[in-house]
């Protein structure tokens, strides 16, 4: 038996791997993705969404691709996993994704192929949109300039294509590379950590999809979780992951404060308290300090038991 089913769940609440049922839809996701469709429905070609590790930068991407209708749009999703790849590579990959039948292996006649494709598109009265995750990968000018390149294919008063970024704070390092590019972004957005009263929300939302009917948390639990985690999902669900499971494990039905401070200590996110035993020591009175008068009666008594013994000396 699993904790899932040990509190009558029907999936597990917190896994971090993609699932859109679990898509929460906090304030500030709803506003990045309201932006980001309006960059793509008004054609302004750049948007860009930059946020931290485990932000839910990924997540949105995907709840993006999802709204993309085929019958309104031609989109692709590129996830960038490694620095090497190069210009030649990325324009036949979207050529590729945005119906290109077979890409020539001259970027030039790609080019021409692609801009025929999306003549196509708009003539279908769709819009063409590439969404790159993970796009601090893209660590060279030459692929900069690609995209501004790709972003110049246009007709009078439209571009034909639109191009979402998504990535950690270093993608506008990355894009500073080429300042023309840097200078065409229409639409930002940053998301942020989640808040204490979001982090609730969230916990409760996972659990309710997974299909709770409680949520087995104490709110001092549930802070202690904000706190360690600093407010990022990823972290909130390995944290309350292992909460549970150590919950399992103890045979308890509610996850307590006590126990997500131990998966803390356990997950390298918090340090172990150190308890340091009391001892009885006996007191032991400090000594006077003498005065000054003391201390010379203390040398002329030295001195003279000197004189004493030379003396004895010189009579022997």
């Amino acid at each position: 038996m699993g904790y899932a089913e040990y509190f009558n769940l029907e999936r597990e609440p917190f896994s971090n791997a993609p699932n859109d049922k679990f898509y929460f839809n906090s304030d500030q996701h709803n506003q990045a993705l309201l932006r980001l469709m309006y960059s793509v429905d008004s054609d302004k070609g750049l948007a860009v969404l930059v946020g931290g590790v485990g932000t839910g930068k990924t997540t949105l991407a995907r709840r993006m691709l999802d709204n993309l209708s085929v019958d309104k749009y031609e989109s692709s999703l590129l996830v960038m996993i490694h620095s090497g790849i190069t210009p030649e590579w990325l324009l036949s990959r979207i050529a590729l994704q945005l119906g290109v039948k077979k890409p020539d292996n001259d970027p030039l006649k790609i080019l021409k192929q692609l801009y025929e494709r999306l003549l196509q598109i708009h003539s279908e009265g769709r819009k063409a949109v590439v969404l790159i995750d993970e796009a601090q990968m893209l660590q060279s000018r030459e692929l900069m300039e690609e995209f501004r390149g790709l972003l110049n294919l246009e007709i009078p008063g439209k571009k034909l294509l639109n191009v979402v970024f998504f990535g950690l704070s270093e993608l506008e390092q990355t894009m500073s590379l080429d300042a023309p590019l840097a200078q065409r972004v229409a639409v930002k957005y940053t998301l942020k950590p989640l808040s204490v009263e979001t982090t609730h929300s969230y916990i409760a939302h996972r659990l309710k999809v997974a299909g709770s009917e409680v949520v087995p948390f104490v709110d001092p639990a549930i802070d202690k979780i904000h706190k360690y985690a600093g407010g990022v999902p990823r972290l909130i669900n390995t944290i309350a992951d292992n909460a549970m499971l150590e919950t399992f494990l103890r045979h308890d039905q509610i996850v307590s404060e006590e126990i997500v401070d131990s998966v803390a200590v356990d997950l390298g996110l918090s340090k172990p308290e150190v308890k340091h035993a009391a001892e009885s020591v006996d007191e032991v009175p400090a000594a006077a300090t003498p005065t000054a008068e003391e201390l010379e009666e203390d040398n002329q008594a030295d001195l003279e038991a000197i004189d004493s013994l030379l003396d004895g000396f010189q009579e022997g």
